[in-house]
């Protein structure tokens, strides 16, 4: 069998650890040939982006963060003739099946194309962690402590100039990322894409842990958290570098961190600084859990293909790894649960 490997969407840690399993397993325990296909579903339309995978092709790769077989937002579903290209080169090149490696977009597209007759297993990731169905993904933990330790340094410098320092984290639909190192770098206030959030209320919750004698506030901020100045404002605010549209329809965010800072000095009077993480927090090596999670789902992964589990994609659930359904993937996003809403409310202020 020959089976190839792609990865799809934003990159991400722990990326090159899981293709380093599959073509392990597949070579050493089912004697497949694998194949590398390069910058995602660009691979399969465009000639000359298909290569062998061999073991010495993936030794070493383990620690380094990225992708060795480059990554793209190509959408085959947005180009003309897109599908029938990728079923004309899976023929030529003779691959009976694919893993797909990505986060809801990348895995929306095999969802489709597994519903149009090809085979394909996917691997869920995006260090947002929000893809539905698994209790994680790797590169969100990588990223959590890049943020986390921001966070920390961040303290040291809005405490020695008594400011107010606002963090902006990514998370386009899921606050995740704000909200688990925003309670692990104790911040303050943390806004999330989950809940509109009121500036003159994140005013008076500073002005309240000043007025106790604190006198600086770190307020963690997700890029995709929709703000309006009180309850009886008209519309929310999504805060957009550009209205342009990718490949798959969105929007690109950041910025929020600035417009945030503007209203809190204006309502607050309190000097107020930024920090944007932006790509940092995709960079880089991943740590112990990314590689272990990234290699378990690479392994199981390939056992799916030789199983002939075909429409599912890898999951963690509990301490399993188990197949969940792609066409499921689609369907909803998974946004944080209220417990841990809560539980960051408690140090609100």
């Amino acid at each position: 069998m020959r089976v190839g490997i792609l990865t799809g969407g934003g990159d991400c840690p722990g990326l090159n650890a899981v293709i380093r399993a599959i073509v392990r397993k597949g070579i050493q325990n089912y004697n497949y040939e694998m194949l590398g296909i390069i910058e995602g579903w660009k691979g399969l339309i465009k000639d000359g982006l298909i290569k062998p995978l061999e073991l010495s092709d993936v030794s070493g790769i383990l620690h380094r963060g990225g992708t060795i077989l480059k990554t793209s937002r190509t959408n085959p579903f947005k180009i003309e003739n897109g599908v029938s290209t990728i079923k004309e080169n899976l023929k030529k090149n003779k691959i009976d099946a694919l893993v797909a490696i990505g986060g809801e977009d990348t895995l929306g597209v095999a969802a489709k194309l597994f519903q149009d007759g090809i085979h394909v297993v996917g691997v869920p990731k995006t260090i947002d962690n929000d893809v539905i169905g698994t209790d994680t993904t790797f590169g969100f933990d990588t990223a959590l402590n890049i943020a986390t330790e921001a966070i920390d340094r961040v303290h040291t410098t809005a405490e020695a100039h008594n400011r107010v320092m606002v963090v902006e984290v990514m998370g386009r639909h899921a606050g995740w990322i704000a909200v688990e190192s925003g309670i692990a770098g104790g911040a303050d206030i943390i806004l999330f894409p989950e809940r509109i959030t009121f500036v003159n209320e994140v005013c008076t919750l500073i002005k309240r842990r000043h007025s106790r004698g604190k006198d600086f506030s770190i307020v963690v901020v997700a890029e995709g958290a929709k703000i309006k100045m009180s309850p009886d404002s008209k519309e929310e605010e999504l805060v957009l570098q550009d209205r342009k549209l990718d490949a798959f329809g969105h929007v690109r965010l950041g910025g929020i961190g600035y417009k945030l800072a503007e209203l809190i000095e204006a309502g607050t009077d309190y000097e107020t600084r930024v920090v944007i993480l932006g790509h940092i927090q995709r960079g880089g090596s991943p740590t112990a859990f990314d590689r272990v999670l990234a290699t378990r789902f690479g392994v199981h992964a390939i056992d799916l293909v030789h199983r002939g589990q075909f429409g599912n994609m890898v999951a963690l659930q509990g301490t399993k790894i188990v197949p969940y359904p792609l066409s499921n993937v689609v369907s909803q996003t998974k946004t944080i649960d209220p417990e841990l809403i809560e539980t960051a409310e408690v140090f609100f202020g």
